[in-house]
């Protein structure tokens, strides 16, 4: 495409094609508004794609996000989405080792299966029946506070009422939820696999202060109004192609491989610079929706930064002839890993490895989960890998800030992917690396990328996959109406940096389109 593309007079200029902007679109222009969107990589969709990264190997990966819990139906049905998700029959198998002999705790399979399951590993129905008080606990505010996502937001006190319930706020809202842990659990298993939830991309203890911790929990638990966390049938890229289709069915028009530079405005008119291969050309907007980070927003603006963002989490993709087996004789390797598969996340391993990271060190036994897309959706390989038997893994390391690879990021980088992977190994009856495909130059089919590699392949600002810490769900000082203003009246923050973004949700998109339809122009 030519700079001359993304040149002309729109209602709104929407800076980056990944998935939230891509809704953003779909919504102004079906709402009749000319949009243009501008997009600095030659493709559509951002993190929320798929991706064939080995060699001459018919697989196609969510690269980089890999499940959907937070992208609210009504989404899909106001934009008329091509797009399906397939539940996980097993939520999470979490391997450890009790009297000298391998076992493990795995939750799904059914009810009774799951509370045998429990019994088995703690001795008792105890903590059984503590999972059940506590997640029916979390479903009950997931189902008043998942609607109100994708409203104008609630005050602080509002969202209390829609709670309705003193202790689930306490628990959720209040009080660092290492204290919630402690009191509704005894078994150091079982406190972690609930802990790993508050510590997806966000590097804290379980009693931090800031509650960051809590922020990240909440976002986890309540997705869809379940906390159901989904596979996306044909991979994320399944996701972001049906938005980009909605979104030029509608009229809106996608520029790839055109950089946005600047944007100047005087708060009712303005005016995006932007740069291709073959030049530069500006675009004229009475809206501008910027799907990226808020640090790349104040430099598109001449604004003041906020606090620099830092993430904390190793991604590895993985190819496998064949599932590993299992030291824990009494699971399925096929069932293990069709869940959330937890390595190295007991509680007292969690609060190490945070420890050490936060001294500067790598965790001596990093914390990680994996799971298998191909298990629950095989459309992602092709006929010949399928029967073949191979699957997909994909491994999310935890506690591992991006200052730990600042010196040398490729030497860190391959010596956390061995600590990480030897953690995985020591639940195996083989090794991993023994199951692993190669591609067409006789490589493994294994990739791993650090936080400094997201900034610099995703513009994630220091690796961070929500650009910055989450922030609660309701309305503080400066959020504005919907969570998406900035100090400029007519651009409009639409990325995971927005309030009550983070995730593959679509939520932020939803909402800056909402904010532009209620303005006046």
């Amino acid at each position: 495409m030519t700079a001359s593309v993304g040149s002309g007079t729109y209602d709104a200029v929407i800076v980056g094609g990944g998935h939230n902007g891509l809704v953003a679109a779909a919504y102004l222009a079906r709402a009749g508004r000319s949009v243009l969107v501008l997009e600095r990589l030659d493709h559509t969709g951002g993190a929320a794609v798929s991706t064939r990264p080995f060699a001459g190997v018919d697989a196609r990966l969510s690269r980089y996000s890999y499940l959907v819990s937070l992208l609210p139906r009504k989404i899909v049905k106001d934009l008329g989405l091509d797009f399906r998700l397939s539940t996980r029959t097993i939520s999470s198998y979490t391997p450890t080792e009790r009297g000298g002999r391998p076992t493990g705790l795995l939750v799904g399979g059914g009810e009774q299966r799951t509370r045998e399951a429990f019994a088995r590993l703690t001795g008792s129905d105890d903590e059984y029946r503590a999972w059940q008080r506590f997640y029916d606990m979390t479903g009950r505010v997931a189902e008043r506070v998942f609607p109100t996502l994708t409203e104008p937001l609630p005050t602080r006190e509002e969202l209390r009422r829609a709670v309705d319930d003193d202790e689930a706020w306490r628990t959720l809202f209040e009080e660092p939820i290492g204290v919630a842990v402690e009191r509704t659990f005894a078994d150091d298993l079982v406190r972690g696999v609930v802990l790993t939830d508050a510590l997806i991309g966000t590097f804290a203890d379980a009693h931090d202060p800031s509650l960051k911790q809590n922020r990240c929990f909440l976002y986890h638990v309540i997705g869809g109004g379940t906390g159901a966390w989904d596979v996306p049938v044909g991979g994320m890229g399944a996701l972001t192609d049906a938005l980009a289709g909605a979104a030029r069915a509608a009229g809106a028009v996608i520029a790839t491989g055109h950089r946005a530079v600047r944007i100047d405005t005087d708060g009712r008119t303005a005016e995006v610079t932007h740069r291709t291969a073959d030049g530069e050309g500006v675009a004229t907007a009475r809206h501008v929706l910027v799907n990226a980070s808020p640090q790349e927003l104040a430099a598109l603006t001449d604004g003041t930064p906020p606090p620099p963002a830092e993430g904390a989490q190793l991604k590895v993709n993985m190819l496998l002839e064949r599932l590993p087996r299992l030291r824990d004789p009494a699971v399925d390797p096929r069932e293990a890993f069709a869940g959330t598969f937890h390595i190295a996340e007991g509680y007292g391993q969690l609060a190490a490895a945070h420890a050490q990271a936060a001294a500067g060190e790598l965790p001596a036994a990093p914390p990680s989960e994996i799971y298998c897309h191909s298990l629950t959706d095989p459309t992602i390989l092709g006929p010949d890998l399928a029967a073949r038997g191979c699957h997909t893994l994909t491994l999310f390391g935890l506690h591992t800030p991006a200052r730990l690879f600042e010196q040398d990021n490729d030497a860190v980088r391959e010596e956390l992917l061995k600590s990480t992977l030897a953690q995985l190994d020591a639940h195996l009856a083989e090794p991993l690396a023994d199951c692993l495909a190669t591609d067409a130059e006789g490589r493994p089919c294994l990739e791993a990328r650090s936080p400094l590699d997201l900034e610099r392949d995703l513009g994630l600002p220091g690796g961070n996959i929500f650009h910055r810490e989450l922030s609660w769900p309701h309305a503080q000082d400066g959020t504005g109406r919907w969570g998406v203003e900035t100090s400029h009246p007519n651009v409009l923050l639409c990325g995971a940096g927005a309030v009550r973004g983070g995730g593959v949700s679509g939520v932020p998109g939803h909402n800056a389109a909402m904010a532009v339809l209620e303005a006046r122009d």
